[in-house]
């Protein structure tokens, strides 16, 4: 069970977010200026956050005691940026 505004939990949430990696990386593939991955890394934020919602209404992660959901959606964009850079740098490669 998660404790009331742990901050390991937050941080594990928006590191460990599949729908952050992979939004992250996808849309850091598709950018054509290295100016886009911070854009790339607010939109895998919003897209982990629907996710981390939509994981609440299932009750597969606990409603009520996470606390730091701005703290989760921040660190979601440096995780997203992160995640956008790599996809970036892999495709500048190829």
């Amino acid at each position: 069970m998660l404790q009331p505004f742990d901050p390991l939990s937050v941080l594990l949430i928006a590191a460990l977010n599949p729908a952050v990696i992979i939004v992250g990386y996808l849309l850091g593939r598709a950018a054509t200026q290295w100016q886009k991955i911070p854009i790339a890394g607010f939109a895998a934020s919003i897209a982990g956050a629907g996710l981390v919602w939509l994981a609440t209404f299932l009750k597969i992660l606990p409603a009520a005691g996470i606390g730091g959901e701005g703290g989760t959606f921040v660190l979601g964009v440096v995780f997203g940026s992160l995640w956008a850079a790599i996809g970036y740098r892999m495709r500048r490669q190829a």
